[in-house]
């Protein structure tokens, strides 16, 4: 009885020890790390507007690793947003992403010895990944089907096997999406399918370094599209109209002082009116019709002149500033709601040309 239960210990411990060697065997085969190739990669997504119109935008900006334990991790750049028209990207990123917010959306997974295994012996696998995407603030768990192809010992390819379907409602985006509707002037379905081709190579093959990133990659939490300098006439009164209607420019109730929620918004505002040499603004205040009409007109002067003052303080001459309050006079919504009276009050960038 002895010998047989020694045995049974003996054959469990061979087992284990062989299941425990695979396991690190396959690890191994993540060593030193692989990093992602963003010039022979990409990342797009799909939305439809007007129930059957399909747009596609690609993401310019992206950076990933595959950790030798098995965790992969990719950033992603939501102001490098490419829809390959210039007002379309400053809309996406204002109204909609709100990268001012929210300047990356951060997706990780998970490499698991069962992929590994079939990986290494068929040279090409499809397999179901769950992954944590975080975006706006919101962290979801989603399931991806991947394929997996290992173009060599040193590069391998993982891409969708088909869309990954993001629903803007889940990550609390709806209100935005209802600002990239009023603005572009047409109803978006509210949900969109994601695809990628990414190509990782193992660390220290293909001039990748064995630490750290690729040599010049952007940081993937600073990255635009636009070109540094002044924007042009157009672009700058398409940019000021975008971000009269963003709606994040805050103050306490019956108050003109600035709230430091509003901070990220009016350093964007700084860095395009100092952009825009050329073009002198209006900061117009309005209120909704809560309390009495003079009230409301002397808060809306007072909150206007606030935002003007910023940017005084922060460089742009006084003389291309005005401030004016409008109160209760110009409502863009019902005030019969909260939400139409979150609306009616609002801070609103009217540019005039020298």
């Amino acid at each position: 009885m002895i010998r047989r239960l020694a045995l049974i210990l003996a054959l469990a411990f061979i087992a284990v020890t062989g299941a425990v060697t695979q396991t690190q065997a396959q690890q191994g085969a993540l060593e030193p790390g692989w990093l992602l190739d963003p010039d022979a990669s990409n990342l797009r997504f799909q939305s439809i507007k007007k129930e059957v119109v399909s747009e596609s935008s690609d993401f310019a900006t992206f950076t990933g690793e595959i950790f030798p334990n098995g965790k992969a991790e990719v950033r992603v750049a939501l102001e490098s947003v490419d829809t390959k028209i210039d007002l379309r990207n400053v809309r996406m990123r204002f109204l909609f992403f709100e990268t001012f917010k929210f300047p990356e959306a951060v997706v990780l997974a998970e490499v698991t010895p069962a992929m590994l295994s079939e990986l290494e012996t068929n040279r090409r696998a499809t397999f179901d990944m769950p992954f944590s995407l975080d975006l706006h603030g919101v962290k979801k768990t989603l399931v991806a089907e991947v394929v997996a192809t290992l173009l060599s010992d040193d590069r391998i390819s993982v891409a969708t096997a088909r869309p990954v379907a993001i629903s803007v409602e889940e990550f609390g985006m709806m209100e935005n999406l209802g600002k990239l509707e009023d603005a572009a002037k047409v109803d978006i379905v509210p949900s969109a399918t994601v695809t990628f081709d990414f190509l990782f190579d193992r660390r220290g093959s293909n001039g990748t370094p064995l630490s750290g990133g690729r040599e010049g990659a952007v940081d993937a939490t600073n990255a635009a599209l636009e070109d540094e300098g002044d924007f042009s006439t157009e672009a700058c009164e398409g940019r000021f109209e975008i971000l009269s209607r963003t709606g994040n420019i805050y103050f306490a109730s019956g108050s003109s002082r600035l709230s430091g929620e509003s901070e990220p918004l009016l350093k964007e505002l700084l860095d395009i009116t100092s952009r825009c040499p050329g073009i002198e603004v209006e900061v117009a205040g309005h209120t909704d019709s809560v309390g009495k009409a003079s009230d409301n007109q002397r808060l809306s002067e007072r909150r206007a002149q606030s935002v003007a003052d910023y940017l005084i303080e922060n460089g742009i001459a006084p003389e291309r500033l005005t401030a004016k309050g409008y109160g209760e006079e110009k409502p863009v919504a019902s005030n019969d709601t909260a939400e139409g009276k979150g609306k009616n009050r609002r801070i609103e960038f009217l540019p005039r040309t020298n």
